[in-house]
């Protein structure tokens, strides 16, 4: 069998008759003849698999001893059967209290005391495995904790550090990652002297995967310029944009969808063109205006082309306001369960409407930690206000 027993007992007699049944039985067993012989043994290696202690020892007894060996970091999971012809309940309560694991009373009776000593070891046994485990658990948990935080500054990157500068228009955004790693990504680049374009999607799912496919359809998004027939350079419309990347991220190949809004606004008439796939419908706001939902578009992104993505178009006035997000937002929730909801958030825009874009995302941030009452957001939150100011790209 291999595993190795300590007896500790002042009795010779009780050691020999020990030592003949464990032999006898394929154990290595090794011996002391009292407590502090018994803890020198212990200090040093290899350490025995399972000690025998005897409790009536002169000077030091049993009890002593296993406290000493539970207070010790190095041989406190070693599991202790006392021996001793005490067969009162305090007794036994006592010594399981400090750590013993069973008690076996004198004179021996070999069948008792094999089958108890099989019985430890192999709880023993089993629990350095499963200590074992836990370890490695840890260690796995650990590393992908160093994962998460990875893709987790990588995603952040991604977001835009700095926003064009336009008289035409005013931008602010807020991101609120949650505890776990999503799939949110946004970013507005301007695509010439005369026109701004901006984009936002949300992968389905959290974790490394969803994060992966972010960053590799923001390289897909990375701005670029086309030529028609004719060679002249042009950017493609947003249904066209969309319609691209449906076909190069198709569900079955990444496992992953997801909603995306992408708009072009012409700065110097203000003219809005979008196209959504699936995504919670941009917002626009004004002094003059009720709330609007951009809602044209078409399926989420991965479906391979079952429906057309169809074009909106709106012409902006000077200080109406754009307010694009994720389901982070109205989909977060507090205990009991209660979610914040898409109406909820449009009547906070209304109530907020007039405040400059870069004070409304404040607001908007403060309504959302309000509401969650301390709580961490179940999703990442991300906003993005576009505020247009009239006057096109000139002054």
């Amino acid at each position: 069998m291999g595993e190795r027993i300590l007896i500790i007992d002042d009795s010779e007699d009780s050691r020999n008759l020990m030592k003949m049944m464990l032999g006898k039985a394929g154990y290595e067993v090794s011996e002391a003849a009292d407590g502090p012989a018994g803890l020198a043994m212990l200090a040093a290696a290899p350490l025995p698999d399972l000690v025998l202690l005897d409790i009536m020892m002169p000077g030091m007894d049993g009890y002593e001893v296993c406290a000493a060996l539970k207070d010790n970091i190095q041989t406190r999971d070693i599991p202790v059967v006392f021996l001793s012809a005490l067969g009162e309940s305090r007794d036994k309560i006592r010594g399981l209290e400090i750590g013993g694991a069973d008690y076996i009373t004198k004179p021996f009776d070999r069948g008792e005391t094999l089958a108890r000593v099989r019985t430890h070891l192999k709880i023993s046994l089993l629990t350095r495995e499963v200590l074992a485990a836990n370890r490695e658990l840890r260690e796995k948990q650990r590393r992908l904790d160093e994962d998460l935080r990875a893709a987790a500054g990588i995603q952040q990157s991604l977001l835009p550090h700095r926003l064009p500068a336009l008289p035409a228009c005013e931008l602010a955004w807020r991101y609120i990652p949650s505890e776990t790693i999503g799939g949110d990504i946004f970013n507005v680049f301007s695509i010439d002297e005369e026109r701004l374009a901006f984009y936002m999607l949300d992968v389905s799912g959290h974790g490394v995967p969803a994060a992966l496919v972010t960053v590799s359809v923001s390289q897909f998004l990375q701005p670029h310029h086309d030529r028609d027939e004719k060679g002249r350079e042009f950017f493609a419309a947003p249904r066209e944009v969309l319609a691209a990347l449906d076909r190069e991220y198709p569900l079955e190949r990444f496992d992953k969808f997801f909603t995306m809004v992408y708009g072009v606004i012409s700065l110097r008439e203000g003219l809005l063109t979008y196209s959504s796939a699936g995504h919670p419908p941009p917002v626009l706001i004004g002094s003059g205006r009720p709330c609007e939902l951009l809602v044209r578009g078409g399926p989420i992104i991965g479906l391979g082309g079952i429906l057309p993505f169809e074009e909106g178009t709106v012409v902006l006035s000077p200080g109406d306001k754009l307010v694009v997000y994720t389901d982070g937002v109205s989909d977060c929730r507090r205990t009991p369960g209660e979610v914040y909801g898409e109406e909820r958030f449009y009547r906070f825009l209304a109530a907020v409407k007039d405040r400059p874009v870069g004070v409304m995302m404040e607001k908007i941030v403060g309504e959302i930690d309000s509401f969650l009452a301390g709580q961490s957001p179940q999703d990442d939150i991300t906003l993005l206000g576009i505020e247009y100011r009239g006057g096109g790209n000139e002054g």
